[in-house]
């Protein structure tokens, strides 16, 4: 698949599940009663809306490295700063899926697309090429933005 291609769908798709959430979010007012469920319902709509906005940035800089780097060390630093937050949210509502027993992963992930973004000659040690790396973790991701909004929507009460 052409790069390009992959994060125009990608950036439409997770536009739409930003969207699809704000639907559910709006019908549960209880989650922004407690503060650990409005920062983990916070936190679905971030693992969506972040890989949304990077795959702009990939798109607007595919022939400028200089801008689709600047916005993938944006978003993946702020990326860093929720999903740690996260991680400890997801503990006090005791999410006991993938994700709640995995939430530390999210953070490296992160880290890892601001190393790429930082260093993206590195990206040809695995024989891809920078925004092929990233899009392989932007991928991952959006996996975890899922299985968290499966395990957030369907934990038991």
């Amino acid at each position: 698949m052409d790069t390009n291609t992959f994060y125009a769908v990608t950036s439409a798709t997770c536009f739409a599940l930003v969207g699809l959430w704000w639907t559910v979010v709006k019908d549960r007012p209880e989650w922004f009663k407690d503060e650990a469920m409005k920062r983990v319902a916070g936190g679905v709509l971030l693992s969506f809306l972040i890989p949304a906005l990077m795959s702009m940035g990939a798109q607007v800089g595919i022939d400028t490295p200089f801008l689709w780097q600047l916005v993938f060390v944006i978003a993946a630093g702020t990326g860093i700063i929720f999903s740690a937050r996260l991680v400890r949210s997801a503990k006090r509502i005791n999410l006991a899926g993938w994700y709640g027993k995995n939430s530390w992963v999210v953070p490296i992930l992160y880290a890892g697309v601001l190393f790429f973004a930082l260093f993206p000659g590195l990206a040809g040690l695995f024989g891809l090429q920078p925004l092929q790396l990233e899009g392989l973790l932007l991928t991952v991701l959006v996996l975890a933005g899922h299985l968290l909004a499966w395990e957030f929507i369907f934990r038991p009460v």
